[in-house]
């Protein structure tokens, strides 16, 4: 170990003594930073194969590499890939939630390495990490973009550049939760803009779309139209959760 190694690790435990390490969900004592207890850990469904070739959706028994879900049959999406680390339960509800409104950022280390590895797939092409943006009344409100927080860490984990300003929102929209899904289209339509000052970097870029949870992904496609209006080549999404079914 070199002297800035083992001064670092020295300032490590130094801190551990004082601010001691929680779990990302229940914040439970836990033996390292970014670290999960394994209560929540037995709690979490990891999203693996076999999926849908385009959403990711997983399904009960494989049915080849190229096969896809019956709503993207019905209804093909307008992102070419989507991949999430785990299912949207009770668990994963826990995390997502305290990284997006308690403050607890220091989880965005670990779901970078988290996000990384699910999506290795999209991430080895891929120009452009562009996260979902907040409005800025929601922004100042929250005083952090998760999503933008989530992609500078996925940034340093694949070496991929993060635009963290590539999209804006251009209207304040209300709370999507018990919104079916025509409604939240709907509530999107329109909402994000591609900035003047990006469109240069967007043009011809394949994208990698960064967010929380992904649901019907409304809010993703109308991210994504402005996006593929400005030249984008394509565009991938990968979220930290997702739901099991977006009926």
């Amino acid at each position: 170990m070199t002297l800035s190694e083992s001064l670092r690790t020295t300032a490590r435990r130094a801190v551990d003594i004082v601010l001691p390490p929680r779990c990302l969900g229940c914040g439970a004592l836990v033996g390292d930073p970014g670290a999960v207890c394994p209560t929540c850990w037995g709690g979490i469904d990891f999203v693996t194969a076999p999926m849908c070739r385009c959403c990711g959706l997983p399904f009960d028994y494989d049915e080849g590499p190229e096969a896809i879900c019956g709503d993207c049959a019905r209804r093909p999406p307008l992102y070419g890939r989507a991949r999430s680390v785990m299912i949207y339960n009770d668990a994963s509800r826990r995390l997502v939630l305290a990284f997006k409104h308690a403050d607890r950022t220091d989880a965005a280390p670990a779901w970078g390495e988290w996000l990384s590895r699910a999506g290795a797939d999209l991430l080895a092409n891929a120009d452009l990490l562009v996260p979902v943006p907040l409005h800025r009344w929601r922004l100042v409100a929250r005083r952090y973009n998760q999503a933008a927080l989530m992609a500078q860490a996925l940034a340093r984990r694949s070496a991929v550049p993060v635009c963290v300003d590539a999209l804006r929102r251009i209207r304040a929209t209300p709370s999507q939760g018990r919104m079916s899904r025509v409604q939240r289209q709907r509530n999107v339509a329109g909402a994000f803009a591609v900035r003047d000052s990006r469109r240069n970097d967007i043009e011809n870029a394949r994208i990698v779309l960064i967010d929380d949870v992904m649901t019907t992904g409304a809010t993703l496609g109308a991210c994504i139209r402005p996006l593929l209006h400005a030249g984008a080549a394509n565009v991938d999404v990968l979220t930290l959760a997702r739901v099991a079914r977006t009926g």
